[in-house]
């Protein structure tokens, strides 16, 4: 019997976003406040499934503490390509991360940028040219970058499958994922002497 590896990853989403919420869920509001949303995945033999928890660019949300970014696999920052503050604040957010997840080696966790609203006003709105962002990228471990429109559904798919590629690639250092087995044996009762609770 051949078992397909299902993988769960915790991905925060930090920046001036509200991503998820207006990619994936019209209806779900978390009770901390943060959108949160499940994208199921297929990455060569295993099933991903994507957690995702996007603080919607509030910066309220900077303060929620370590067991908001505990367990986190990959952090996802964005910025509005037409507003240079949501592009100034990226080093607050990516330091705010590392602060509170506190990753076993800064250098090598997986980030991934997203510049997002490209399809605002035909691109003429735009402050935040490719360049600066991609130099932005460099300058932190040359981090993968992509341009989307949540709005549009454009490069969304290929930035989260490589969000969950990003985080595969780095599960060396921890156990994330786990493997589906087949139904456990029931004992019966008498060989454990009562009740099974």
């Amino acid at each position: 019997m051949s078992l397909r590896r299902r993988t769960l990853l915790k991905v925060i989403v930090l920046g001036d976003s509200g991503y998820v919420h207006k990619k994936f869920s019209q209806q779900y509001k978390a009770t901390i406040g943060a959108d949160f949303v499940t994208k199921e995945l297929q990455i060569d033999d295993r099933l991903v499934t994507l957690q995702i928890w996007d603080t919607a660019g509030q910066e309220r949300f900077q303060s929620l503490g370590v067991a908001f970014y505990r367990g986190a696999d990959c952090c996802v920052l964005v910025y509005d390509v037409n507003v240079m503050k949501s592009f100034d604040t990226l080093d607050n957010w990516h330091d705010e991360f590392l602060r509170q997840a506190n990753p076993s080696d800064p250098r090598t966790f997986p980030f991934i940028l997203l510049g997002n609203k490209i399809d605002i006003d035909g691109g003429n709105s735009r402050v935040v040219s490719e360049k600066k962002a991609k130099d932005w990228c460099a300058s932190k471990g040359n981090i993968p970058y992509f341009e989307t429109s949540a709005k549009e559904d454009y490069n969304v798919d290929a930035a989260f499958l490589s969000i969950a590629k990003t985080a595969l690639a780095n599960e060396h250092d921890q156990d994330i994922y786990f493997q589906a087995v087949p139904d456990p044996t029931p004992e019966t009762t008498e060989q454990r002497g009562g009740c099974a609770c």
